[in-house]
């Protein structure tokens, strides 16, 4: 008779980890799904913010562009109307420049 009881504790304890072992694997496959899930979420938003500072980057590479030729034009139209003044200014800066890098070697 003991061994009946053996048996039946075997079979029991076979279910048991039968049964837990399908349950860990259920748990596995639903956390596999979250998780693709998730990962698939974060790259659509990361997608979508990359896209996004795609956009407003050339929007604000256009405005510096367009700024840049306004000051080019400026520039050029000062230069034009006060060509002395201009060549002034130049030397002025060329001789600042010249000063700086001057002192910056005798260190």
């Amino acid at each position: 008779m003991p061994a009946t009881t053996v048996d039946k504790a075997a079979r029991a304890a076979r279910a048991a980890v039968k049964s837990t072992t399908e349950v860990a694997g259920d748990a596995v496959e639903q956390a596999e799904r979250k998780l693709n899930d998730a990962a698939h979420r974060i790259e659509k938003a990361l997608a979508e913010g990359v896209e996004q500072i795609r956009t407003h980057g050339k929007a604000y590479a256009a405005e510096a562009k367009d700024q840049i030729d306004d000051a080019q034009r400026y520039v050029a139209g000062q230069v034009r109307e006060r060509p002395l003044a201009a060549t002034g200014v130049a030397l002025g800066v060329g001789v600042l420049i010249g000063l700086l890098l001057a002192a910056g070697r005798n260190r």
